[in-house]
């Protein structure tokens, strides 16, 4: 009993003791941080929060002080973006291009829509399946069947971690992964899927190991493991296993999940606007017909086309608020001080629905990327790749690809809900660290 006592007594006066060094601390730095609302010990602003809609809640914050930085960081990131920019160039050029193999599966897509015979389908297993396969190429060296088991289970693992990331609890669990990771709760779950998708990427590797030709690099993994061996010598190297893991699953992840949710919000959003997809339909047989295949070359002659594509980026929003960086050293920004380690969030998203650069944000309207002369127009405020040092190294990758499923699929389907398009909900269904569209279902019929 006493010695129950005296635990809570010290554990008391431990928190106590780490509650006034956390608020001495905040109190020493206060006049030169960035303004916004009072913070508390460890929990920050959390509680200031509405954690069922994160970006709108933070808008918010933002708004009323007025305040918003990004920040690239890290040697190791610097390095392994040169390395994958260096890779995937090295792979276009090779004996089969990125152009053709994204053409080839778009055509395997195409041929598994057309094997529903216009039946009612959700889409999203699909578009996932198609654009893995994509990516697999460039990281791995080879694919999957669509029927392949292992594939429905990594993509499913995918597609469940990516939704966790928008709802509530998997932004406590960000914020606080260091306590949330000990604790009960849907987060375990969260977590068994991205260490199921790790141990897929580590036995990927060790298959490559055990293949490894220096001579002849098929993938990512493989060129990766070369210059694990030509810099096995040097002790500040990031080329090593844990960061060739990762980066693996980073490149995975984010070239599966992050376009084949865009291209399903563009669907969605084409099947509330017909006028819309009647339009990508007429330029698509104008300049390319019914009978050859697209190439990346015809996007400089469909600017209707290019602007639907950048609408359904903007209006869909996917990284409302990008990818969080860490400050590596004690910055000066303007007037304020921001101490190494602060975290920080782009909100790409507040340029997407400002009215100052695009007319009716709050609507899909290709007009946006368009100009008096129906030819397409840039827009410094269209940002889904983000911006500066750190924009989305896979940005090539998924603005071909992109552009590529597009017109194909539409250039061989229309699209049709089993709704009306006044009834069709085109809301997200969570906005958190990441926007996830409605589940929906479609038929695809035959041009």
């Amino acid at each position: 009993m006493l010695a129950s006592g005296l635990l809570l007594v010290a554990l008391l006066a431990c928190l106590t003791v780490m509650v006034l060094l956390s608020v001495w601390r905040q109190r020493k730095i206060w006049g030169k941080l960035p303004p916004g609302p009072t913070p508390l010990p460890f929990l920050g602003n959390y509680l200031q929060l509405n954690t069922e809609q994160m970006y709108n809640s933070l808008m918010k914050v933002s708004q009323a002080w007025d305040m918003g930085v990004v920040f690239s960081n890290g040697k190791c990131a610097k390095q392994l973006r040169c390395f994958w920019i260096t890779t995937l160039q090295d792979f276009s050029v090779g004996k089969r291009s990125i152009e053709e193999r994204i053409q080839e599966e778009a055509g395997f897509l195409v041929e598994a829509f057309r094997g529903t015979h216009g039946a009612i389908i959700d889409p999203t297993f699909f578009l996932s399946q198609a654009f893995c396969n994509v990516i697999s190429t460039v990281v791995f060296g080879d694919c999957f069947d669509y029927e392949d088991k292992e594939l429905l289970s990594l993509l499913h693992m995918m597609m469940d971690s990516l939704e966790f990331t928008a709802t509530s609890t998997g932004q406590f669990y960000e914020m606080f992964y260091s306590v949330m990771k000990h604790l009960p709760g849907p987060q375990q779950q969260a977590f068994k899927e991205l260490q199921g998708l790790e141990d897929f990427i580590a036995k990927k590797v060790e298959h490559n190991q055990r293949t490894l030709d220096p001579n002849s690099p098929p993938d990512f993994i493989d060129s990766f493991l070369i210059h694990m061996q030509q810099e096995q010598k040097n002790p500040n190297t990031e080329f090593y296993m844990k960061n060739l893991v990762l980066t693996t699953l980073n490149l995975f992840f984010a070239g599966t999940e992050t376009v084949s949710t865009t291209l399903r919000y563009g669907f969605l959003l084409l099947m509330k606007h017909p006028d819309v997809e009647v339009k990508v339909h007429e330029e698509i047989d104008r300049v390319i017909g019914k009978n050859w295949q697209p190439k990346f070359e015809d996007q400089a002659k469909m600017p209707y086309a290019e602007a639907a594509i950048h609408e359904s980026q903007r209006f869909g929003n996917l990284s409302p608020m990008g990818l969080a960086h860490r400050v590596t050293k004690d910055t000066k920004f303007w007037d304020f001080f921001l101490p190494k380690g602060t975290e920080v969030f782009p909100m790409l998203g507040s340029v997407h629905k400002y009215p100052k650069f695009f007319s009716k944000p709050r609507d899909f309207n290709p007009q946006h990327f368009l100009d008096e002369k129906g030819q397409f127009k840039k827009s410094d405020a269209f940002v889904p790749f983000s911006i500066g040092k750190r924009y989305c190294l896979g940005e090539g990758l998924a603005r071909m690809e992109l552009f590529l499923f597009l017109t194909t699929i539409m250039q061989n389907f229309r699209f049709k809900s089993p709704q009306s398009p006044q009834d069709i909900d085109v809301s997200p269904k969570h906005v958190g660290f990441a926007t996830i569209p409605r589940n929906y279902t479609m038929s695809f019929l035959p041009r």
